[in-house]
């Protein structure tokens, strides 16, 4: 089913052109990955999605509703964790809760509920700085899980993680995705982490960016060892030519 759509959507600033007749796609349970080099306009476009910026062109819908230029429907992460260090975890989870009306207690034990399945267990009247970078990156999808639901919007989400951290994430978030059912659209630079992860991936290119590819992933049940098949390097090749030409 399809869950979220942008329709040709083109945005300026100050008379420069961002994004241009952008139209993309996101199934239910799908991950797809938003593919491109810094400056192409990919957080212009996820801005645009949230309706925290308002496109000049084109439309935004969630399941078949027009939500151009609307907020609320959903939230997305960004590049940092965001955590407040003076927080104990549990109320940094629940945060998104408690904003929405609920009380505190109860929004404690709704979060608390989550903490076992995302590998935070026992860390709850922790502060951030006790938890490693891997756990609060968990806590920061567990806080937007909480905040959107299924449907995840995440700007360069393992940026800031270390190589052996990243790919631990990678396989977490790949399992966490399909017991929760949840919907993904990240944006990336990185080739090897777009294919890693994604059912699909868009390639952005070009000043103003535009979509210059779409590639579907057929992937190995087990994305561990697909990572040293020759399928992934070839779905690599092929993107790095898109960019590149």
């Amino acid at each position: 089913m399809l869950l979220l759509e942008a329709e040709q959507l083109s945005k300026s600033y100050q008379g420069q052109l961002i994004i241009s007749d952008i139209s993309i796609q996101l199934l239910e349970g799908e991950i797809v990955a938003l593919l491109g080099t810094s400056g192409v306009g990919k957080t212009t476009l996820f801005n645009c999605l949230a309706g925290s910026v308002q496109a000049d062109k084109g439309h935004v819908y969630l399941k078949g509703k027009d939500i151009t230029g609307q907020t609320g429907h959903f939230s997305y992460m960004l590049q940092k964790d965001l955590l407040f260090e003076q927080m104990k975890m549990i109320d940094n989870v629940s945060l998104p809760l408690q904003i929405s009306g609920m009380k505190k207690k109860e929004a404690r034990e709704i979060a608390q509920s989550y903490f076992k399945q995302f590998g935070l267990e026992g860390r709850e009247m922790d502060y951030p700085n006790q938890l490693s970078g891997g756990m609060r990156q968990r806590a920061a999808f567990l806080r937007t899980y909480l905040a959107s639901g299924s449907l995840m919007l995440l700007d360069e989400p393992f940026s800031a993680l270390d190589s052996l951290t990243k790919e631990d994430i990678y396989y977490w978030y790949l399992k966490t995705s399909a017991r929760y059912k949840l919907s993904t659209l990240f944006i990336t630079h990185s080739v090897d982490e777009a294919i890693t992860l994604s059912d699909r991936i868009y390639v952005m290119k070009g000043r103003p960016g535009k979509i210059i590819g779409e590639f579907l992933i057929e992937a190995a049940p087990d994305r561990q060892s697909f990572a040293l098949t020759k399928e992934f390097l070839d779905y690599k090749k092929a993107i790095l030519e898109a960019i590149q030409s």
